[in-house]
């Protein structure tokens, strides 16, 4: 795959998707971009939002939710899928952030990592967030890069690296919110196909 054709390619993606906000987009400090993050795994963006909403109008900052009772978080943060476990992560997540990081989440993949709940994707998504050159690999990300011939591999790092090599740094960090977008505004698989194929056909 040619990079440039990569790069037209992506445009076109990009003008296919709707605007709309993501999980991690328009919130006040690093840490509700980072717990907004952790999250919107596994649900919708639409459900994610207003529970993160309501957990920090009580909870704005890692100090505060540092100090929480886990079942409280959990009624909270309920419609999100995987609550009770992302409950407890976020605490103790909050927990590392205030004891670790003198309350400050670190801009650093390999520090982010260590947090509790962070895997590379919420990393990446957080990096990204802040105009760093992060890819961050969802499920989005794997299966239009695998469709267009950008990556050939199924384990998230390693489309990652492939497509890291395929695009100038400066594209990496619309990667992610392009696709991830696309994606969100066609959601049946055969109209997504259909246009990926068209997108496909670029030069």
């Amino acid at each position: 795959m040619d990079s440039m054709r990569a790069i037209r390619q992506l445009n076109a993606l990009q003008k296919q998707g709707r605007t709309m906000r993501l999980a991690a987009e328009d919130w006040a400090s690093d840490y509700q971009i980072l717990i907004s993050t952790i999250m919107s795994a596994r649900t919708r963006d639409g459900v994610t939002i207003p529970t993160a909403e309501n957990l920090f109008k009580k909870y704005p900052n890692a100090k505060s939710l540092a100090k929480a009772n886990i079942n409280e978080i959990k009624k909270l943060i309920r419609p999100v899928n995987f609550y009770k476990t992302k409950a407890r992560n976020i605490i103790n997540c909050s927990k590392s952030i205030n004891s670790d990081y003198d309350g400050k989440v670190p801009h650093n993949i390999n520090e982010l990592l260590k947090l509790p709940g962070v895997g590379r994707k919420t990393a990446n998504v957080f990096l990204a967030e802040h105009g760093k050159h992060a890819l961050p690999v969802d499920t989005h990300v794997a299966y239009i890069s695998r469709k267009l011939g950008w990556a050939r591999n199924k384990n998230p790092h390693k489309v990652e690296e492939e497509l890291k090599r395929l695009f100038p740094q400066k594209y990496w960090n619309r990667i992610n919110t392009t696709l991830v977008r696309f994606g969100k505004t066609h959601t049946s698989r055969k109209q997504k196909d259909k246009l990926l194929t068209e997108i496909g056909r670029i030069k």
